[in-house]
């Protein structure tokens, strides 16, 4: 059971590891023009499509089509990719747009607060002192990582903070509603299926095809296959595949390592400078996670 949970624990810190990289190359895209819907489109099609070819080569390929004979699974899984996997992206990458990755990473990651909520006021589970010293760790960290302890950092404009505040409530629902459809089968499936559905229903806004190619370099290129292989199918599987092993709570309070990884690619390949508050941040958030890995509850029955 030990070794489970240290393998979950890798799995979603690789995972938002992946999704912080991720975040920071989008950012980029778009300063080269690249719109938000294509983006999201282009790389959820793709990403869902090698999803669910890894299921079918490598593990039980009858769990492809099985998810789908089953009303309540369907009915789920089409839900999870409308409300979950494309709000999630949709709302994050319009967050980074309209802001920068920073403040949108800072703002998604309020989910782990919506989610303790959420929990306890269903009766799922009892508010703890480890809650709040989470809750403190998680938040306090990301806000000196992403200000430098300065509040006047948060000064973005209010399409980027309401872009970013439905980015966490979306992380949250994403986070909950799938645990079901993973007692019963594949995360490649759940996540793959997702991907694809909403990149089929992201194509009526703006389709992959929709795009001059002429207008691409080869850093363009590069840039596409980090956020589409990195920081879409690996990012998003790892993430779901944790929560077979970790709670809810311990996966979405392990995902600051997302806003960690944000602000060190910034530093490392933007070459901007980094603060004192912000070195205090990455120690509070690097705290949280040896707590969550070493206090580590029991997985809970969320449904």
């Amino acid at each position: 059971m030990k070794n489970k949970r240290m393998i979950g624990f890798m799995l979603v810190v690789s995972g938002c590891f992946f999704w912080g990289i991720g975040g920071t190359v989008a950012q980029q895209l778009f300063a080269q023009g690249i719109e938000v819907s294509w983006l999201v489109s282009t790389r959820l099609l793709i990403a869902g499509t090698l999803l669910l070819l890894t299921q079918a080569v490598f593990k039980d390929r009858t769990q492809i089509l099985a998810i789908w004979r089953e009303k309540y699974s369907a009915t789920r899984l089409v839900i999870f990719a409308l409300v979950g996997m494309l709000a999630v992206q949709y709302t994050y990458m319009a967050s980074i747009k309209e802001g920068n990755a920073a403040v949108a990473t800072l703002l998604q990651y309020l989910a782990p607060v919506m989610i303790i909520v959420w929990v306890t006021l269903r009766g799922q589970a009892k508010f703890t002192k480890k809650d709040a010293v989470t809750i403190v760790l998680a938040l306090g960290g990301s806000f000196l990582l992403l200000t430098n302890g300065s509040l006047s950092a948060l000064a973005v404009p209010l399409p980027a903070i309401i872009w970013g505040l439905l980015s966490g409530v979306t992380l949250a629902f994403y986070t909950l509603y799938t645990i079901p459809l993973l007692r019963r089968f594949d995360s490649l499936v759940v996540v793959g299926w997702a991907m694809v559905i909403a990149g089929i229903a992201m194509s009526f806004v703006k389709a992959p095809w929709e795009v001059d190619l002429s207008t691409f370099t080869a850093t363009t290129y590069i840039y596409l296959v980090i956020v589409i292989i990195f920081g879409t199918m690996l990012a998003f599987w790892f993430y779901i595949e944790s929560l077979q092993t970790l709670t809810a709570k311990e996966t979405s309070l392990l995902g600051n390592i997302e806003p960690l990884t944000a602000v060190l690619a910034t530093v490392l390949w933007l070459q901007e400078p980094f603060g004192t508050f912000q070195w205090f941040g990455t120690s509070l958030i690097l705290i949280m996670m040896i707590y969550i890995a070493l206090k580590a509850e029991k997985k809970q029955n969320l449904s």
